[in-house]
């Protein structure tokens, strides 16, 4: 039998995966079928069923179905015939059907071929194109490939959701239309795997000058399994490999900054680890621990070099589904929009892994909520001129006062032609503009950190900068004036008193942005200390 996941062995030297499916002699990895219910799974199989096994990108998607098709391959008696196949060789092809049901029924034959052995579908396709059309050469193959073996068929279908259009709608729908002939003659049981769940699929026909919902093209669904992100124990199981093979340990403090920072999102853990112990020359040292300073470090590197997971989860911002959602959490606005498609709009960023699956109203990690306000201010951020030297004190602390002083000055003088620099996400103009502001100056010797959330009411910005061997840390808080300065600046003063205790802050800041259009300059522009009252650090409130 062909397609047996190879086994490690002791003179295999592995890494950190980071692109396509992990294979056990070459990569660390959590076993794939460990990763899901598997007994789920199982049972909707051998009940004939059709289902959907969705997630995010890089996710474990692909590995889990070439392990299920190992698996099904491989039982007792030769139970099944499973065959995983690619359809993301039609997207190419849009809605040109023809062309695109060409190209899955030659990755159908040539998965056939490679796995079993099989040579049917390789034989059927042609014909079955000439004869049914695009529209019905699909369902024609899956059928007389049923037929041809009193084994029931297993189709594993990968990066289904990539197709659009009409070639979407015409595989969706003879998949449907064969379903009453299962198991004889039709596939027995089928997997449509993508990053989103069928139902969510809205899917515009230029055929029928429609939009169709996936749920109506595909209502032979029997349930919806998706695969989560890494679990506490499934992450510290990854370091120990590197740990157990290598030598090399990860210091106090830097496995649980992994965790951290990475929520689990596998992708981000290998890429995270990879950069840290294969591509630093410290990290290659197997004689030291890998560190918490060697971890940022590794995410700032990924972040500066714009790699490919990321650079795609910023393409996305680009949506205007994914802008509805992301906008008013980088603005700190209030949980008071309400439109018709907000929650599908919520759902579909959540499938895109953009929110956390536990608490939709917060990005799915800190890495993320660092990559995407970083995102849409890289122009930006080249383009505003502060030196990081004109605000280091001659003990080499930071002058955040100073800092935030210019940055009013500045806002003043070039919000308005500024702010309108970013697009789509205008309206959080003024929250990105001080963040490019405060990136570009803290860049060079600090960090900074960022919380927003849906209907948070506010923007909470860290900036820790190293000083003396410890590192110096400042609360800047953002929020839009609403209901009356007072209660404004009532709210936020305990807001970025409760962050400061909770980060154990040096100094705190409140920024207080006006969207008013009637109000001078002069009545938004303001500074002043809230009092502290009792032992509590004082809180500089900066009106713009």
């Amino acid at each position: 039998m062909t397609g047996a996941p190879p086994v490690a062995t002791m003179e295999t030297v592995r890494f950190f995966n980071t692109e396509g499916p992990v294979r056990a002699d070459e990569h660390y990895c959590i076993p794939p079928l460990e990763r899901i219910d598997l007994d789920d799974v199982l049972g909707l199989v051998r009940s004939k069923k059709y289902f959907v096994l969705h997630a995010p990108r890089q996710t474990g998607k692909t590995s889990a179905l070439l392990a299920l098709r190992y698996l099904l391959n491989g039982g007792n008696a030769g139970d099944y015939r499973c065959v995983y196949a690619n359809f993301e060789v039609g997207q190419a092809a849009r809605e040109d059907t023809a062309r695109a049901m060409r190209a899955m029924l030659g990755e159908l034959a040539r998965r056939a071929r490679l796995t079993l052995g099989d040579q049917t579908p390789d034989r059927l396709r042609g014909t079955a194109l000439e004869t049914e059309g695009a529209d019905g050469a699909l369902i024609d193959v899956l059928s007389r490939w049923a037929q041809a073996d009193p084994r029931p068929l297993v189709l594993l279908i990968d990066e289904i959701d990539t197709l659009v259009g009409d070639t979407l709608l015409s595989v969706l729908r003879q998949l449907r239309a064969g379903y009453d002939e299962r198991p004889r003659r039709f596939p027995h049981s089928v997997v449509l795997c993508g990053v989103r769940d069928v139902r969510d699929y809205r899917i515009r026909s230029g055929a029928q000058n429609a939009l169709v919902l996936g749920g109506s093209a595909f209502n032979i669904k029997s349930k919806s399994l998706r695969l989560g992100d890494f679990t506490e124990a499934e992450t510290w199981a990854l370091l120990e490999q590197h740990t157990a093979e290598t030598g090399q340990a990860f210091a106090p403090g830097a496995a649980g900054l992994i965790r951290t920072r990475t929520a689990g999102q596998p992708w981000l853990v290998n890429a995270l680890c990879r950069e840290a112990c294969f591509e630093s020359a410290a990290g290659r040292d197997r004689s030291r621990a890998i560190t918490m300073d060697d971890i940022l470090e590794a995410q700032e590197r990924l972040i500066q070099a714009r790699v490919t997971h990321l650079d795609n989860l910023a393409d996305k911002l680009r949506e205007e589904r994914v802008r509805r959602v992301v906008a008013p959490m980088l603005s700190g606005a209030a949980d008071r929009e309400s439109y018709a498609d907000r929650a599908r709009d919520v759902e579909y960023a959540r499938d895109l892994g953009l929110l956390a699956q536990d608490d939709a109203k917060r990005i799915a990690n800190p890495i993320y909520a660092e990559v995407i306000p970083r995102e849409l201010t890289w122009v930006t951020q080249d383009d505003v001129e502060a030196e990081t030297a004109s605000y280091v004190d001659a003990d080499g602390g930071l002058a955040v006062d100073r800092l935030l002083e210019a940055f009013q000055r500045f806002f003043r003088e070039h919000s308005e032609h500024w702010t309108q620099r970013f697009g789509q996400y205008r309206e959080a103009g003024p929250q990105l503009l001080l963040q490019a502001y405060l990136q570009k100056v803290v860049n060079r010797g600090g960090r900074i950190e960022r919380e927003y959330a849906l209907g948070r009411g506010r923007v909470d910005l860290l900036i820790v900068w190293p000083h003396g061997g410890s590192a110096l840390r400042f609360v800047v808080e953002c929020k839009v004036r609403r209901d009356g300065l007072e209660r404004t600046v009532r709210e936020g003063v305990e807001q970025t008193r409760g962050y400061m205790d909770r980060c154990g802050a040096e100094s705190g800041h409140l920024v207080v942005f006006d969207p008013s259009e009637e109000r001078t300059w002069e009545q938004k522009i303001f500074r002043r200390e809230a009092p502290a009252g009792g032992d509590r650090t004082p809180v500089t409130v900066w009106g713009m």
